[in-house]
């Protein structure tokens, strides 16, 4: 507890009873303490994160999920319904497809992820869910029968702008995959790709729910209009997150 305090861990107590817990014998735990103090995050130390109150393996080097994507996990489980076809890009971990299905047992689940370190871990955390991961650039590897049956679509892409990279905390900074943070100019590149594609890939009455900050929000509403959505924001002020959200017309045909 005293090495994680004078590191600069906030939570020094806490972690300390994490570490001690994960550990097997007192030599693992002096590596872990070690890494940790090093600046890894607690999560790549432990192997796991929770979210929205599951163990989610977490791998080094892969994206952790953050306690303000849980709002996304909660507001894609609200649109699902047994049976849905749930696809996740970005997926990372595959945390928000596992809640989901832990939800709602019986959805067809997919998801992609570029990183393949991403992609080995999310295989692992679906597995017990059925889940179906690929590897590749957002849709590219999805099964072209998909197209225009999804009822929930899920993007945690990257959204910060490439100038702000450098600013974030050492940990994710230095310890997480760039793909899975830099965004491009403004932090959105990767997501206008994906509400482009989303009407070729929702079922009529489907939704895309991607996350930003608050002051994305607006632009990125647009790409939602562009692409003949109706879009809707849900905001939670105590996680400090957002979510912008696109629902295909049922009555739109089909592209």
């Amino acid at each position: 507890m005293a090495r994680l305090r004078a590191a600069g861990c906030v939570f020094a107590e806490d972690e300390a009873a994490l570490l001690t817990e994960a550990a097997g014998t007192a030599d693992e735990l002096d590596r872990m303490v070690a890494r940790r103090v090093a600046g890894e995050p607690l999560e790549h130390v432990l192997g796991w994160a929770d979210f929205c109150g599951l163990r989610v393996e977490v791998d080094p080097g892969v994206f952790v999920p953050r306690r303000r994507t849980e709002v996304l996990a909660v507001e894609a489980t609200a649109l699902a319904a047994p049976g849905a076809v749930v696809l996740d890009v970005c997926c990372g971990t595959g945390a928000i497809g596992l809640v989901v299905a832990r939800m709602l047992p019986g959805i067809e689940l997919h998801a992609t992820d570029v990183d393949p370190a991403a992609v080995a871990c999310a295989r692992r955390n679906l597995r017990g869910a059925r889940g179906r991961v690929y590897e590749g650039d957002l849709f590219d590897p999805v099964p072209r029968a998909l197209a225009g049956a999804v009822d929930v679509l899920i993007a945690n892409g990257p959204y910060v702008p490439t100038d702000a990279v450098r600013l974030l905390p050492a940990e994710a900074r230095l310890h997480e995959a760039r793909v899975a943070l830099d965004g491009g100019g403004d932090g959105l590149d990767v997501l206008r790709r994906v509400i482009a594609d989303a009407p070729r890939w929702l079922a009529p009455g489907g939704s895309a729910l991607c996350e930003s900050t608050d002051e994305q929000a607006p632009s990125l509403v647009d790409a939602v209009r562009r692409a003949e959505l109706v879009p809707r924001v849900v905001r939670s002020d105590e996680l400090a997150a957002t979510v912008v959200i696109g629902t295909r017309s049922v009555d739109r045909e089909s592209g």
